[in-house]
């Protein structure tokens, strides 16, 4: 079935049962859905493209779904959209799709990042009022405190003073650069995605 560019009010598919055809759909415009599945069984249709992945069938579903206020349905067919185009990219944009997908759902759920801080924020905490790191002799420095000075490591662009102040050695030095790194993945994941979003609006 060819649909390629056309404009049509109401988007009727039925599922009869039968195996589905081939569905050409990119430039298709339409207003709404009738009937109204579940969003899966929309994306579902957009996967029979023989042409592979097109990103406007995708961009059409979601204005549907968000002009009918079903905005986590549209945020649902936004991101199975980059995880779709992540699949044309070379590999090394794939790696850091991954990525972005594993820790802010491409700026889809950025709940996710908040789930990783938590999570490595404990471990740091914990490592690190069980290994204490030492200041450098004759410094002043402030009262150490192992969940400052583990948001320290993981918040770029946050300056509690404690990351400054104490110095870790032997194996928790590398427990210090895991987390730095993890901070930065995080904050650079969450921007690209946060400002892949708020450009789509």
């Amino acid at each position: 079935m060819d649909l390629r560019h056309a404009a049509i009010g109401v988007l009727r598919l039925h599922d009869d049962g039968h195996e589905q055809p081939p569905l050409r759909l990119d430039g298709l415009v339409y207003r709404s859905l009738e009937p109204h599945p579940a969003v899966n069984d929309r994306l579902e249709l957009l996967s029979r493209d023989p042409d592979g992945y097109r990103p406007q069938p995708y961009q059409q579903l979601a204005t549907v779904y968000q002009s009918i206020g079903q905005d986590r349905d549209a945020r649902t067919v936004l991101l199975t959209r980059q995880r779709h185009r992540r699949t044309t990219l070379p590999w090394y944009a794939r790696a850091w799709g991954y990525a972005q997908d594993a820790t802010v759902g491409y700026g889809y759920l950025p709940e996710r990042a908040a789930v990783w801080l938590l999570a490595l924020l404990a471990t740091g905490t914990t490592i690190f009022a069980l290994h204490r790191p030492h200041p450098p002799s004759g410094t002043p420095h402030p009262v150490f405190n192992p969940v400052m000075y583990s948001l320290d490591l993981l918040l770029p662009v946050i300056d509690f003073g404690q990351e400054r102040a104490f110095q870790p050695t032997g194996p928790t030095q590398w427990i210090a650069w895991l987390l730095i790194g993890a901070g930065w993945l995080l904050a650079t994941a969450l921007a690209a995605g946060v400002t892949r979003v708020l450009s789509r609006q």
